[in-house]
């Protein structure tokens, strides 16, 4: 038979190992949001706590005082390359993302320290790499957990939106990469596969150096004559320069070799309206 220690032991180790399994949903559940931007990417990792009945904002999350802007650990913010936020450059790397909220405006902290716990317990304005306001708007409908997303994203601009309660704030983002890019197109369009048709698209779409966009339209169609996507995008170019001869011709190519692929009822409703803006 077992002892009595034995048997104490043992329901010690199965109460331990029960504990240890025990897994409940958390009040504040960490998420990451990643969404490719420009080059490269942004990540934002940070904790989601919800109202719960509770006032937020000048009461739970006071004004006027460093916020973790979040809950648990501050919320961390990683860029893959060189961006300017709220108007400060900032260089690749992970960092923390502090506020100090205010009834009209928030003041947005970037610092360097990620190991920050809990809250502003970790923060130091010496490990500041940038400090900057925004407006605060209030949102149509109540915001009940803590939400953080990226909106707005075009080639080179986004928005970092955080909302809660019924207050939302908009960080903007830029990546100072025209001339970058531009670089690396010259560069590729020497190579031997040459990325034509993906030019083309961006200089076309960021207003740019369209007489070269549509040299690179022409070339890419050239190549894949029965790419209707191509002559669309070629139409579109010349339309855009005023060449409303090539931008018909372009866009009524558009509309036959979209018709013998299967037909695509949006590729030839907007060849049609070049070609009715064209005459």
């Amino acid at each position: 038979m077992r002892s009595m220690m034995q048997i104490l032991c043992l329901l010690f180790i199965t109460s331990m190992v029960s504990a240890q399994e025990l897994k409940l949903p958390a009040l504040s559940p960490t998420a990451t949001i990643s969404q490719d931007f420009s080059t490269s990417k942004i990540e934002i990792t940070y904790s989601r706590p919800s109202m719960r009945g509770r006032k937020v904002f000048g009461d739970l999350v006071a004004y006027g005082k460093v916020w973790r802007t979040g809950a648990n650990a501050a919320t961390k913010i990683t860029i893959s390359e060189e961006m300017v936020i709220g108007g400060s450059t900032i260089k690749p790397g992970s960092y923390s993302l502090y506020s100090i909220p205010g009834q009209s405006e928030f003041t947005v902290i970037i610092n360097k320290n990620t190991g920050g716990w809990p809250g502003g317990d970790g923060w130091s304005k010496d490990d500041d790499v940038a400090r900057f306001t925004v407006p605060a708007s209030r949102t149509p409908q109540t915001i009940e957990t803590f939400s953080v997303g990226i909106s707005n994203v075009t080639f080179s601009s986004c928005s970092v939106d955080i909302m809660w309660e019924n207050t939302m704030i908009s960080i903007p983002v830029k990546a100072e990469n025209q001339q970058r890019l531009l670089t690396a197109i010259d560069k590729a369009i020497t190579a031997p596969n040459i990325p034509y048709q993906q030019a083309a698209t961006y200089l076309y779409e960021t207003g740019q150096n369209l007489g070269k966009a549509l040299e690179y339209a022409s070339a890419a169609l050239d190549r894949n004559p029965k790419a209707y996507w191509i002559a669309l995008t070629k139409a579109k170019i010349a339309a855009k320069l005023g060449r409303k001869d090539v931008a018909r011709e372009a866009a009524q190519k558009t509309i036959e070799i979209t018709k013998a692929a299967g037909g695509d009822a949006d590729y030839e409703k907007a060849a049609q309206d070049i070609i009715n803006s064209s005459k």
